[in-house]
């Protein structure tokens, strides 16, 4: 006996000596015969390899989290059982309490013949102490639970102070801030070069090889309905789509059936009415979606008509009706000019011819043409290898030859023109309706005047 504690106390000892490090755990271990120690093994806890001390915390707290909803729905099958006791007891004591009125009344003669009825309510009401011994346990795991949820609190706290979390009103109120500086910014930009081009971006797939998409460029962005006509003559038929999301998808939210038929691909939407070009003739066309009526219509005197003077792919595109944000454009060539493109504002109510330019870029020779800020650029092929080729300033007077490529996915550009709200180029190619995203060189336009 005096051998067994003394190896005893020899194996504690070992222990203790050996005794794991921090962080670290006796695995298993065993003695030879002389007590000393051999085959201890220990390993890592095995929460030591958590990722950082935030991912042990939410650990700690998942783990917290589902103990305490164990805890309560024990808690809540005990409620349930022990005010089932309660009720059957509550009834009892109504009972006792009438007996020793009686009792009370007459002692000698109740005694006699109730005492046996009265011992049975009692072994009756033995269940009540182990359900209040219970209740007391629960009430102590309730003072456990409280403890946890300060706990949590404290956890919760320390997680959030470490990330430095944000409330809600707090971030939106961060987020209105940054949007109306980005506005302050954007309203302080004025025209700007064309340096870029990228993309494109495919929104959909659909229609003819020819065709015209768009949005109106002057309205507000809360109102982007997308505009759809299919095929560059032959037809009336306009198609509305209430966002892009709607067009995408095919939902189409109106169909307006115009009064002429339309010449070209080249139309635009500006301030919730299209302007294109009528069928078989130099005549431009202001109808309004609103009231399905033609507001105006004027002819371009000399302007040629019906591949006359179209762009390189041909398609009746002659004449070319655009905006930007200096107004309303349209690019078209005459026999005074030697077919060469000419340009020429308008005024978008009453049609009225406000200025031309005449180029020196022959009109048969250009891919397709838009304005930006002012400033005509003129592709120099509509099939690949594209590029902006050539740029006119109508503020200078004056041309450049440039090169700025962009790919020309589908191989056959058909229309393309550009939105100034949006600051993109739309273009239908080849049956695909796609967006170039563009980089313009801006000057930026200080509160005291002077330009940056």
């Amino acid at each position: 006996l005096m051998g067994k504690e003394i190896n005893s106390i020899r194996f504690s000892l070992c222990l203790s000596t050996i005794g794991p490090k921090e962080g670290w755990q006796v695995y298993s271990s065993a003695q030879d015969a002389d007590g000393r120690c051999i085959c201890t093994v220990v390993a890592p806890e095995q929460n030591l390899c958590s990722r950082d001390a935030k991912s042990k915390q939410l650990r700690h707290l998942l783990e917290k989290v589902q103990n305490m909803s164990q805890s309560i729905e024990v808690l809540n099958l005990r409620t349930q059982r022990d005010f089932q006791y309660v009720m059957k007891m509550e009834n009892q004591m109504k009972g006792l309490r009438t007996k020793f009125r009686q009792f009370e009344d007459n002692r000698k003669s109740v005694m006699a013949r109730n005492f046996q009825e009265l011992q049975d309510k009692m072994d009756q009401l033995k269940p009540l102490i182990p359900v209040l011994e219970q209740y007391k346990m629960d009430a102590t795991l309730i003072s456990q639970f409280k403890e946890e949820i300060r706990n949590l609190s404290a956890v919760l706290t320390s997680i959030q102070e470490e990330i430095g979390v944000y409330d809600y009103d707090e971030l939106y109120r961060r987020l209105l801030r940054l949007d109306n500086r980005l506005r302050s910014c954007m309203g302080k930009l004025t025209c700007g070069k064309l340096m870029k081009i990228n993309g494109p971006v495919t929104i959909k797939t659909s229609g003819t090889r020819f065709g015209a998409w768009m949005t109106d460029s002057l309205v507000s962005t809360r109102h982007n309905r997308v505009w759809y006509m299919d095929g560059y003559t032959n037809s009336k038929i306009v198609r509305e789509f209430k966002t892009m999301e709607d067009f995408t998808a095919g939902v189409v939210a109106r169909t307006y059936s115009l009064p002429f038929k339309w010449e070209g691909t080249n139309h635009v939407v500006y301030n919730g009415s299209l302007y294109y070009n009528k069928y078989q003739s130099n005549i431009i066309v202001k109808y309004s979606f609103e009231t399905g009526t033609v507001l105006a219509q004027r002819e371009l005197e000399f302007a040629g008509f019906h591949n006359m003077y179209p762009y390189t792919w041909g398609g009746y595109s002659d004449i070319d009706v655009m905006a930007d944000e200096l107004g309303m454009w349209v690019a078209y060539a005459t026999n005074q000019n030697a077919g060469n493109v000419v340009i020429a504002q308008i005024d978008p109510d009453t049609l009225q011819v406000l200025n031309t330019w005449n180029t020196e870029y022959s009109k048969r020779n250009a891919g397709e043409s838009f304005m930006i800020c002012g400033t005509l650029y003129i592709t120099n092929s509509h099939l690949s290898g594209a590029k902006v080729y050539y740029a006119y300033s109508t503020k200078t007077s004056t041309y450049e030859y440039i090169d700025i490529p962009f790919l020309n996915q589908y191989f056959h550009i058909s229309m393309l023109d550009y939105n100034a709200r949006e600051r993109v180029l739309f273009a239908w190619n080849n049956g695909h309706q796609v967006i170039f995203n563009i980089t313009l060189f801006h000057v930026i336009e200080t509160d005291d005047g002077s330009k940056k």
